[in-house]
C-alpha cells in the first residue's frame, strides 16, 4: 500500500506540475507571439541609439538643415532618425563612419569640402574600413574606374547603398529595393517584363535572377568583355548546353559566336559585333584611335579595318591584334526582353540565308583602359570582302553564315590545297615517261627499264638490259 500511494502522490505531482506550465505558457503564449512578430530592428532600435546618437540627432533630425560647399553646392545634413534606428549602422552609431567628429568641439572649425560628389567620393573610402573584400571588387569595376575618369554619373557607395539608411543585403535583392534602376532604368523596365523579372516580382520566385546575379553586385564590368554572361546562363540552366545539342547543329560553336538574347529575346535585333583582343600595351593606345575614328563619323569600310589592324601590327605589339565575331543583340535594353523559352528563335534560316538581317549591321568593339567598350560602326562589306578573310576568321564558317563570296574563296583554298600535291606527282609521272622514251631513241642497245630513284628498294642504280 505504501508503494501504490508513493506511486499516486508522484503522479499526481507531475500531473500539477505540467497543469502549472501549461498555464503558465497559455498566460506567456500571445506574449511571445508578439513579440517574435515584431521586426528585429523594432526590438533593439530604442536599446541600440546610444546616447551620443541621440546627440547628434537632436540637431540632424531637423528638416531644411544645410551646409554650403566651397563650389555652391548645399550639402544636407539632415538625418531622419527614424530611418537610421532601421539601418544594420545602428550597431556602430553615428561615430563608426563620422570618427572624426568632436562632440564636445562640434561643428567647430568650419571644413573646407569641395563639392557634394568630392564629399560622397571621400567618405566611400571609409567603407573600406570595415569592408575590405567589397572594395577591393568595386575598386576593379566598370563603376570606379568611371569614378576615376572623372565621370559625375558613375556611382559610389552611397549612390547605391543610402548614407544613413543602409538596410541589409536581402532589400537589395527585391525588386522594389534593387538600386540599378536609378540609372539603367530603360533596362530595369526591359527585365521587370522579361520572364526572369515576371518570375522575380509577380510569382515571388527568390531563384530567378536578378541584376547582380549576373552582372555582380560590386565587380561590375562590361557584357563586351569575355564569356561571363553567358556562363551566367549555364550556371542556372545547367543542361541547356546537352539541349541544345539535340536540335542545333554545331552547337557548341554556336554558343561561343551566337550570344543568348540573340535568339531567347526574339523581338530583338540583332548585330554582328567584331571584339578586337590586343594585348594591354597596345590597349590604350588602339581605344584612343577608335575613338578618334568613331569621331570622323565614317563607318570602318574593309580597307580601314584592315589599315587599323596593320598600324599596330607594325607597332611590334606583344600580342597581335585579333577580332572575334560573336552574334548579339544590338541594344542592353532589347538584350533583357528575355522570353520563355517556347518563344525562343528557332528558325535557321533567319540568319543563315543570304542577306540574313543580323548582318547588315557590323560594329567593332574595342575595350578601353578601364573596360569600357568603344564601338566603331562598320559597313556590312567588311564581312566578305577579300581582305577581311584574316580579319574575320574567329568568327566565319564556311557555309554557315552564306557569304557567298567568302565561300567561293575558302572553297578554292581548299582546292588549291590539295591539287598542289596532286599535281605534282602527275607531273611526275608524265616527266618520267618522257624521260624513258627520249633515252631509249637516243639508246636503242640499251633498255631503260627504270629511271634513278624508281626503283622499290629506293636504289638509284638503274636497272639494264642488252640486247
Amino acid at each position: 500500500m505504501k508503494s501504490s500511494r508513493n506511486a499516486g502522490t508522484t503522479t499526481s505531482s507531475r500531473f500539477f506540475s505540467r497543469a502549472l506550465i501549461a498555464a503558465a505558457a497559455g498566460f506567456l503564449l500571445p506574449f511571445c507571439v508578439a513579440f517574435a512578430a515584431a521586426p528585429a530592428d523594432a526590438k533593439t532600435a530604442a536599446a541600440s541609439l546610444s546616447e551620443d546618437d541621440k546627440k547628434c540627432l537632436d540637431c540632424h533630425s531637423s528638416e531644411g538643415l544645410k551646409k554650403r560647399l566651397t563650389n555652391g553646392d548645399l550639402l544636407s545634413l539632415h538625418v531622419r532618425g527614424g530611418e537610421f534606428e532601421k539601418s544594420v549602422h545602428i550597431e556602430i552609431g553615428c561615430g563608426g563612419c563620422h570618427s572624426d567628429v568632436d562632440l564636445d568641439k562640434h561643428p567647430g572649425a568650419r571644413k573646407n569640402i569641395a563639392s557634394a560628389r568630392e564629399y560622397a567620393i571621400a567618405m566611400g573610402q571609409v567603407c573600406r574600413t570595415c569592408h575590405k573584400a567589397k572594395f577591393k571588387q568595386y575598386e576593379g569595376s566598370i563603376h570606379a574606374a568611371l569614378v576615376r575618369e572623372g565621370n559625375k554619373a558613375a556611382p559610389v557607395c552611397s549612390d547605391c547603398h543610402g548614407s544613413h539608411t543602409i538596410g541589409p543585403k536581402a532589400a537589395y535583392e527585391t525588386i522594389a529595393g534593387v538600386p540599378c534602376k536609378n540609372c539603367h532604368e530603360a533596362i530595369f523596365d526591359a527585365y521587370v517584363g522579361s520572364m526572369h523579372g515576371q518570375a522575380r516580382g509577380k510569382l515571388g520566385h527568390v531563384q530567378a535572377p536578378i541584376c547582380s546575379d549576373c552582372h555582380r553586385a560590386h565587380e561590375v564590368s562590361t557584357v563586351s568583355l569575355g564569356n561571363r554572361l553567358r556562363d551566367a546562363c549555364l550556371a542556372c540552366h545547367k543542361n541547356a548546353a546537352g539541349a541544345h545539342d539535340k536540335w542545333l547543329p554545331n552547337s557548341r560553336r554556336h554558343l561561343e559566336v551566337v550570344s543568348c538574347p540573340s535568339c531567347h529575346a526574339p523581338t530583338a535585333q540583332r548585330r554582328v559585333e567584331l571584339r578586337l583582343s590586343v594585348d594591354k600595351d597596345a590597349l590604350a593606345r588602339m581605344a584612343k584611335r577608335a575613338r578618334s575614328i568613331d569621331a570622323q563619323g565614317n563607318d570602318l569600310d574593309p580597307v580601314a579595318l584592315w589599315n587599323l589592324l596593320r598600324e599596330f601590327n607594325r607597332e611590334g605589339t606583344a600580342e597581335k591584334p585579333t577580332l572575334r565575331g560573336r552574334m548579339v543583340a544590338r541594344t542592353g535594353v532589347e538584350a533583357h526582353q528575355l522570353a520563355d523559352k517556347t518563344k525562343a528563335v528557332r528558325d535557321c534560316d533567319s540568319c543563315h540565308r543570304q542577306g540574313a538581317d543580323p548582318f547588315q549591321t557590323v560594329t567593332v568593339s574595342i575595350a578601353g583602359p578601364d573596360g569600357k567598350p568603344v564601338r566603331i560602326g562598320a559597313g556590312k562589306e567588311v564581312l566578305n570582302s577579300v581582305i577581311s578573310v584574316d580579319s574575320v576568321g574567329g568568327f566565319y564558317a564556311i557555309g554557315g553564315t552564306r557569304i557567298k563570296l567568302l565561300d567561293i574563296l575558302l572553297a578554292l583554298a581548299v582546292l588549291g590545297g590539295i591539287s598542289v600535291p596532286i599535281g605534282h606527282l602527275m607531273a611526275k609521272r608524265i616527266l618520267g615517261k618522257r624521260l624513258k622514251k627520249e633515252n631509249a631513241a637516243e639508246n636503242p642497245q640499251v633498255q631503260i627499264r627504270d629511271l634513278p630513284g624508281d626503283r622499290s628498294d629506293g636504289s638509284d642504280v638503274p636497272k639494264q638490259q642488252e640486247k
